[in-house]
């Protein structure tokens, strides 16, 4: 009798086991998933996914897309994720990506950081990890790193300051330049 009342209590035991994982698993899928954009999200008043905006100014054009936007309406801040801003002028254009940043309702100022990438539809690569734009001043600039190229021209410096009303361009800091020749 010993073995059939282990046995039973064994089988009692697994079958106990069971009924707690099926239980579990059943619950689970039951949930909804809900995908984390951080403390940010639970904040925001409004959360959008593909976002797209679109402006025009001045003689310049520009899109920006978003994975995703959340938007504070108290800051007049829109939070973005994996952000592409496509620069539209008569004869030139600009695409940038990045990882994050922030559009800023009031004055159109944007902020891209994490892996910014800047390439021109006349060859010229710009890298870094953080990239501002001032509407209001057209003025593009950096105060982190940053690598420009163009053919077989690359320059690195520690902050850029670009203004478009004078067309000038500003590379700051320890500047180090390499130039070689590119095949034809």
């Amino acid at each position: 009798m010993k073995a059939k009342s282990m046995a039973g209590a064994i089988l009692g035991g697994v079958a106990l086991f069971v009924f707690l994982v099926a239980g579990t698993l059943i619950a689970k899928s039951r949930t909804a998933p809900v995908e984390s954009a951080g403390a940010a999200a639970s904040s925001a008043d409004l959360r959008i996914k593909d976002a797209q905006i679109d402006e025009e100014s001045g003689g310049v054009r520009w899109r920006l897309k978003a994975e995703q936007a959340l938007i504070f309406d108290g800051e007049g801040r829109t939070s973005l994720r994996n952000i592409s801003v496509n620069v539209f002028e008569r004869d030139r254009s600009w695409t940038i990506v990045g990882e994050e940043g922030d559009l800023y309702e009031a004055t159109k100022n944007v902020e891209i950081r994490n892996n910014v990438v800047l390439t021109s539809s006349d060859g010229l690569r710009l890298e870094t990890s953080v990239l501002r734009w001032q509407g209001a001043e057209r003025r593009l600039w950096t105060d982190a790193p940053v690598r420009l190229s163009r053919g077989g021209a690359i320059a690195d410096g520690t902050a850029l300051d670009v203004r478009m009303a004078d067309e000038s361009t500003t590379l700051a800091g320890r500047v180090h330049t390499i130039f070689s020749e590119t095949k034809k």
